[in-house]
């Protein structure tokens, strides 16, 4: 164990994060009276490039006359390597109020990417007077971003959250795949004549959590395109959450409750973790490191693990 103390992240629900395009106005009430916890304004690749301009409009009009209540309000801009982001950039932080939670930053490749767009931020909060420090939140989509996983999650002190992209991502690894998140046909194990699927998304999810954990960071699962399949997606949400994902993407508000239901630990979890710090006091009381509950062992590290629920839990409950 370093002797380093490793970060918190930032203590907010994040268990279903709702994109919408900017280009659809009607869809923003909608949102606003959802049971998602972060609402993600899209700028990008929902936006056609002919509506960049009006969709940018939208979205401010959007942050500041609808009543979002007490969720945390995040807007998709465009990626580095468009002409679009800078301006996203900066008529978001010159023309919206303090109503703005974050910004989230596609397709980063390297730590550079996100210095680019604090520094812009940070000029223009300066300039303007912006009281509310803007977040940032990142999604990692290439095998740049893959390889540098690590430095990007140490980039910038504003950075509150990083997801992964299924789809870029896996057009950037050259995967043989048109899906976007869950099982895929080809990727499976042959024992005794039958065929076994594992994750092809699994060593990425986990780079990425790795990553976030190490600086303070909420690691995030991204889409999961067939929203027709409700259980492919809980299977998804469900291998997320037991890697260390806080939440998951909705590309439809049908996925809403299915990551929310997933990424809410359950009573039966909250209690049996209850249960176990108590365990743990009183054998903290009789001077033993270590006691038996439920005919297995638990000691401090029970502790740790019984505390994320249970801090979750508290968190989600005082919503």
């Amino acid at each position: 164990m370093s002797f380093r103390i490793q970060p918190t992240a930032p203590a907010r629900p994040n268990r279903c994060q709702l994109f919408g395009p900017g280009s659809n106005c009607k869809l923003f009430a909608k949102m606003a009276a959802s049971e998602a916890d972060v609402i993600n304004l899209d700028l990008e690749d929902s936006v056609a490039p002919n509506d960049k301009d009006m969709a940018r409009a939208n979205v401010i009009e959007a942050i500041n006359t609808v009543e979002w209540g007490n969720k945390t309000i995040s807007v998709r801009i465009n990626s580095l390597d468009t002409p679009y982001w800078y301006r996203d950039v900066v008529d978001l932080l010159e023309q919206t109020s303090e109503r703005l939670d974050m910004i989230m930053i596609p397709k980063v490749g390297c730590a550079a990417d996100v210095y680019a767009v604090d520094a812009l931020v940070t000029a223009i909060e300066a300039a303007k007077g912006r009281k509310k420090r803007i977040a940032l939140e990142v999604i990692i989509e290439s095998a740049a971003g893959i390889a540098h996983v690590e430095e990007i999650a140490a980039s910038s002190p504003r950075l509150e959250a990083m997801s992964l992209g299924a789809a870029d991502f896996a057009a950037s690894m050259g995967m043989q795949t048109t899906g976007i998140g869950g099982t895929q046909e080809n990727y499976y194990m042959l024992h005794e004549g039958a065929k076994y699927w594992s994750d092809p998304w699994h060593w990425a999810q986990t780079a990425i959590v790795a990553a976030c954990r190490t600086h303070g960071i909420l690691p995030v699962d991204g889409p999961f395109g067939d929203f027709s399949d409700d259980e492919g997606c809980r299977a998804q949400a469900r291998r997320s959450a037991t890697l260390g994902m806080v939440g998951k993407w909705a590309i439809h508000p049908k996925q809403i409750a299915i990551s929310n239901e997933v990424f809410t630990p359950s009573d039966e979890a909250v209690a049996e973790a209850r249960e176990i710090l108590a365990a743990m006091e009183t054998a903290k009381a009789n001077g033993e490191g270590a006691t038996v509950y439920k005919g297995r062992l638990v000691d401090i590290a029970s502790i740790k693990q019984a505390e994320v629920i249970v801090r979750q839990s508290d968190m989600i409950a005082a919503m």
